[in-house]
């Protein structure tokens, strides 16, 4: 009795501030109030009596069975309340009861928004789960085409031998010709190396020329030796010296690097254009002779970079 006592009493409460926030009648302020003061006697009536039945002593193996029992009661009591109870009206004041009403409607309007914004989220999402659906479809549909396509050419093939063995014919004589053009370029390069190392041999090292003065090119603490009859180019940019094979001897001490051959700068330059033709540049190290890249460069064979003279590129003449 005592807690739906307080239930009620709490709920005019809340009903009590609600009016007086919106600022209803004065005499429907004093009816509630009225009735507030009479189910606080009620309530307190209920708590004496409650107190004056006082407490008794369980053992502790009964006490879990007594408040099962006691719980049972309870809601037997509140089960056969419920069934003989009536609707009542918290009061028949027409001003409390409009805005009583105009507080339910509220409370209503309030749930519908919110069931109407998640079936509108609901809705979306099943959108784009049909969007999405729909495209799969396409693309299987879109792929099926294909795959019935590629089988109506294959069943074509096979009605129409003639055809295939047209298209293998067409395949070999493509691998002639690819095998023709590598033989043809075997041949070129090996033509441009023996004529590479007929009229441009590397330089002589550490060897000396009985009784002709030799030029000797100094580069990065090594001495190169050029033989008389190569020495007809204009290396204007090489510091040249005249000695003879006497004084060369005294140098034999100084490192001796391995020059690459005009051939291999030159296929260098042409891997690095066909291969990376955005950086064509190639690196100018120690075992590139001075001579040779004089060479390239004053005859347009090769270009210089820009900003970076240690490094070079052959000339796009296939532009």
């Amino acid at each position: 009795m005592a807690p739906r006592i307080e239930r009620r009493e709490a709920a005019m409460a809340e009903y009590l501030s609600e009016i007086a926030n919106t600022g209803g009648p004065v005499d429907a302020k004093e009816e509630l109030l009225d009735e507030c003061e009479d189910i606080w006697k009620q309530m307190e009536e209920c708590q004496s009596k409650l107190m004056l039945l006082g407490t008794e002593t369980l053992l502790p193996s009964d006490a879990k069975l007594y408040l099962l029992m006691l719980q049972w009661k309870a809601l037997t009591v509140d089960f056969h309340q419920w069934q003989a109870r009536n609707p009542e009206l918290i009061s028949t004041n027409p001003d409390v009861l409009l805005e009583l009403g105009k507080e339910e409607l509220q409370k209503v309007k309030n749930d519908l928004e919110m069931v109407l914004s998640t079936v509108q989220s609901k809705n979306k999402q099943l959108e784009e789960d049909l969007k999405r659906e729909q495209q799969w479809y396409e693309e299987q549909k879109q792929m099926l085409e294909t795959l019935n396509k590629i089988e109506e050419e294959e069943n074509t093939q096979v009605e129409h031998p003639s055809t295939k063995s047209l298209k293998i014919r067409e395949l070999n004589e493509l691998k002639n010709k690819v095998l023709k053009l590598k033989t043809y370029k075997e041949e070129l390069l090996s033509a441009l190396g023996g004529f590479l190392d007929e009229h441009f041999p590397l330089p002589e090292i550490g060897e000396n020329i009985k009784k002709k003065p030799n030029i000797k090119i100094k580069a990065d603490r090594c001495y190169w030796v050029i033989a008389p009859g190569f020495a007809e180019f204009p290396w204007s940019r090489l510091s040249v010296e005249t000695e003879t094979s006497d004084s060369l001897q005294n140098s034999s001490a100084e490192p001796v690097v391995e020059l690459k051959t005009l051939q291999e700068i030159l296929e260098m330059l042409i891997n690095t254009l066909i291969a990376t033709p955005h950086e064509p540049y190639i690196t100018i190290n120690e075992s590139f002779w001075p001579p040779y890249i004089e060479l390239l460069l004053r005859h347009g064979m090769a270009l210089r970079h820009p900003e970076d003279p240690n490094r070079m590129r052959l000339q796009a003449f296939h532009k």
